[in-house]
């Protein structure tokens, strides 16, 4: 299934990878505990972007962003945590997590790519 990202118009044939930066909303509580125990958040297995709850199908990596203390003491706090997702309707979708320390964090869907279109 192909859908429109922007409402109105057609995604670029030549975009291979078109830019979001949207919130997107968990659905339910089902997160990667095994990545949690490890101290990153983990990915939920669903969650709501536009309306369409859409299910992630497998992590094909993750990484991490670092950043300097606040305080000057030249120690690296992480900032993000960065995920690359298929999904069950095949889209490859870049999520990331960043880490403030508020509880007001949230999800956000980086970038997205049809499946087809990886490898172009």
């Amino acid at each position: 299934m192909r859908f429109f990202l922007n409402r109105d118009v057609a995604p670029a044939p030549f975009l291979p990878e078109q830019f979001i930066s949207e919130t997107i909303e968990p659905c339910g509580c089902v997160f990667d505990a095994e990545a949690m125990a490890a101290g990153s958040p983990g990915v939920p297995s669903a969650f709501v972007w536009r309306g369409k709850e859409i299910r992630v199908k497998a992590v094909l990596s993750s990484s991490k962003t670092t950043r300097p203390c606040r305080n000057g003491s030249g120690e690296r706090y992480i900032d993000k945590h960065l995920y690359r997702v298929e999904t069950e309707d095949g889209w490859i979708m870049n999520l990331y997590r960043r880490r403030s320390g508020s509880k007001r964090d949230t999800w956000t869907l980086y970038t997205i790519q049809n499946k087809a279109e990886e490898n172009e």
